[in-house]
């Protein structure tokens, strides 16, 4: 139930933190971790926050779904018609205003699907040290995990990337904005 972590949530609330919402390794052999148990949770993360109250009780909360939201982008119709069939608002209403997704989909369709589904204003640059794919792309010459240059090459205007880069962020995680801000940048 939601309510076991309502008194976290409060918590996130009072100190105005957000939570990625990012599992850890499965214990399951049969699902690869990063080829599957990582994508279908941020898919399953999405649809228990859709089928929720969850933001209706914490208007302020944040949360951050990595991976481009898994496969949210891909079926935003069919989220967006669970919704309408479980009598919850529409999806830009019920969720975009607390649910960001990440840039972490190791190709240029991945990130050009992401940025024409996904608002700009719920898209955050992030890129892996230690990615899923730690090769070269034979495809482009390029790491899979260079997210950079998929943002630089999406379609979207510079004050749109720039949102991306950093002013999502900074809105994002107003507790780094201001510490930011402090030193003047």
């Amino acid at each position: 139930s939601d309510r076991y972590w309502y008194p976290i949530y409060e918590k996130m609330v009072e100190y105005d933190i957000p939570a990625m919402v990012h599992v850890s390794t499965s214990c399951n052999a049969c699902f690869h971790t990063t080829g599957a148990h990582y994508l279908n949770a941020d898919t399953t993360a999405f649809m228990q926050c859709l089928t929720s109250d969850l933001f209706r009780d914490f208007p302020t909360l944040r949360f951050v779904i990595p991976h481009g939201g898994g496969a949210v982008p891909y079926h935003w119709g069919r989220f967006r018609g669970l919704a309408q069939e479980l009598k919850k608002p529409v999806l830009k209403d019920h969720l975009l205003n607390n649910i960001f997704f990440d840039t972490c989909v190791y190709h240029q369709p991945g990130i050009d699907l992401l940025t024409r589904v996904i608002p700009v204003d719920n898209i955050l640059f992030a890129s892996e040290m230690i990615g899923a794919v730690r090769g070269i792309d034979p495809e482009t010459g390029h790491y899979f995990d260079d997210t950079k240059r998929y943002i630089e090459a999406a379609h979207v205007d510079a004050q749109e990337r720039q949102k991306i880069y950093e002013g999502n962020a900074r809105r994002v995680y107003p507790r780094l904005d201001a510490l930011l801000k402090s030193k003047g940048l």
